[in-house]
This record gives structure tokens, sequence and C-alpha cells, in this order.
């Protein structure tokens, strides 16, 4: 996907796709009628001559036998404070979704990476006017570069064709951040100003800013551009687009990573690194500890938010966050 201040889609035409999508082997009239429509309402939303709201959209998807509930948890991989008090099909419920993920960002620095006014998007996160789809689509694309994700908790990624090749490129990304985590690394490393700077590609440089060796710099570099992420233009590897390679699909890798990461964490301690490192061992009520969890899963979304916004890159950072139980339960 684009970076920062980009609009990588045709919202318009991916919001026509999502409705196809969403219909399935059911005729348009038939649909139509079924949502309560004397016209053929489908048709024209597939036709791009018209759209839904993001809450008729979500509306549209739990008719056809979507839980919206349970697609948002997997978007979220946690139930989201806000869920528990909205119907996430319901105009409030939208306003809290697209609120939730704004996070601290202000009106003006949201407004002005999309097609709208400040103004508007205040009307649409109060709940008092409602964005259509495509402008649902893309604001939360702005807002978390996870718009694949989401759309992957509705319908079949493959099944959207502006979507389908975008699917596999972020599929092939996470299988590359598996195999080789630093890649990851070495691939927001790419993004850095000072990279940028170069004349020309260094063989080394990489490595030095991160700490690795030769070896494992030309293993990276090589598995990004076979994996289409990098290409080498004017001397220099270019990133061929920002994917926000988010783990929590494949829980049994996202295990992986969390305690390499982790151990690259420790390994950073022991050498006396610059970064902030610390612990905090307390006791504290079963119901304490839900509220210091529901901070630490806010803090994140805050801190994704943050990340989707920030320009120009001149730091790769690793946030390792732990809070657990020592209590062994039997």
């Amino acid at each position: 996907m684009g970076g920062p201040g980009s609009n990588p889609f045709d919202y318009s035409r991916l919001a026509a796709e999502l409705i196809r999508a969403l219909r399935g082997k059911r005729s348009q009239s038939a649909l139509s009628r079924r949502l309560g429509y004397k016209t053929n309402v489908l048709y024209i939303w597939e036709a791009q001559k018209g759209a839904p709201t993001g809450a008729g959209f979500l509306q549209l998807a739990q008719r056809v036998g979507i839980d919206v509930r349970h697609a948002l948890e997997q978007f979220y991989r946690k139930s989201p404070p806000w869920l528990a008090s909205h119907d996430p099909t319901s105009v409030p419920g939208v306003a809290a979704l697209l609120d939730d993920l704004r996070g601290a960002s202000t009106l003006v620095d949201t407004s002005g990476k999309l097609r709208v006014s400040r103004f508007a998007l205040a009307r649409w996160l109060r709940g008092e006017a409602e964005p259509r789809l495509p402008d649902f689509l893309e604001l939360i694309e702005v807002t978390s570069l996870r718009l694949l994700d989401f759309v992957a908790a509705l319908v079949d990624p493959l099944h959207v064709p502006s979507l389908a090749a975008r699917w596999q490129e972020l599929q092939a990304a996470r299988r590359a951040a598996y195999q080789r985590p630093w890649s990851h690394a070495v691939l927001r490393a790419l993004e850095l100003r000072q990279y940028r700077e170069l004349p020309a590609h260094e063989p080394g440089w990489l490595g030095r800013m991160l700490g690795l060796d030769r070896a494992e710099e030309e293993a990276c570099l090589e598995l990004l551009a076979d994996t289409g992420q990098i290409e080498l233009r004017q001397k220099k590897w270019r990133v061929c687009q920002v994917l926000t390679v988010d783990a929590r699909k494949d829980p049994e890798a996202a295990r992986h990573l969390k305690a390499w990461w982790a151990r690259v964490g420790n390994e950073r301690l022991l050498a006396q690194a610059e970064g902030a490192f610390s612990y905090h061992l307390f006791g504290v009520s079963n119901a304490d500890l839900e509220r210091i969890e529901a901070l630490q899963w806010a803090y994140l979304r805050e801190l994704d938010n943050i990340v989707a916004q920030s320009e120009p890159v001149e730091n790769v950072a690793v946030l390792n966050l732990q809070l657990f139980s020592l209590l062994v339960r039997r």
C-alpha cells in the first residue's frame, strides 16, 4: 500500500466490489427487495452510481449472514471496549469504530489525509452524519493502514478484484516476516531518510544501522526482493509498497515473532543499549488487572495511529509489551 498521505485505492470501485462480493449468487433485485428497497438499489451501488453508508454496508453484511460483531473482534483480535455498548451496524456503532481507530489524532491531521473537511469528519465521529461507504473505507485505511485486514474479516479478499493481488502480496510479506524476522526491520530501514539521501546503496550500511552482520542483511534484501516488496532502482533499493504486516491472523506465527523480538530486546538490554527497559511487579485485583489490560490495548491502538501518520521515517523501533499473571493456574 502507499506511504503516508497517499490514497492507494480507488475507494468507489472498491465499495462496489465489496457489495458484489457480499451479494454472492443472489440476484441484485432479490437482495434489494430483501433489504426493503422498492428499487434495484444493488444495481445502483454495484454500478458506482451511488453507495450505502458505512452502517448500511455493515447492515448488508449482517443481512447476508455475516456476524459483524465477531468480524470486528477478528479485526481487532480482541473485543474493543466500545463494542460492548454499541450495535456495530448502527450509526453510533460506526461512529464509535471510526473514533476509536482515529485515537488521539486531531481532526485537522486526520482530515488532511482524507478528501473531506474536518467539519464533515467531526460530524461522522459524533454520529451526526454518515460517511458513504467509499469514505468509510478510506478512513479505516488512513487511521489504521489495515483496510485489507478489515475487508478480510468480512469477505475473502481474493473475491474482490482490486484487492486480490494486494492480499496475496500482504500474505507473502507476512510469510517473509515469519521466515526471517529481521527482514521486516530491514524493510523499515529502507524507508529511512538517511538511506534515501545516500547516492547509492552501500552494502553493509543497513546492517550497521540495525546491528546485523553482512550475511543477514543480504539474505533479508534477497527475500524482500523475491517477495516483490523492494526493487533496485537508480542504484538503491526502493520500497515498492508499504504493507502493514499484522501477524495476529496466524496465532502460532505471532507467538514465534513475539518471542523473537523479546529475545532481541533482551540482547539489547544486556548490551546496555539505549531504550526504555523496565518492569513493574505488583499485586492487583482481577477487576483492576482487566482495566490495566484495556489500557494496554488502548495504548497499542494509539501507537498504531501515530505510526500510520508519522513522516518522515527517521528511526526504526521495536515495542515489546508484556503483561501477564505470575500465578500458576491449575
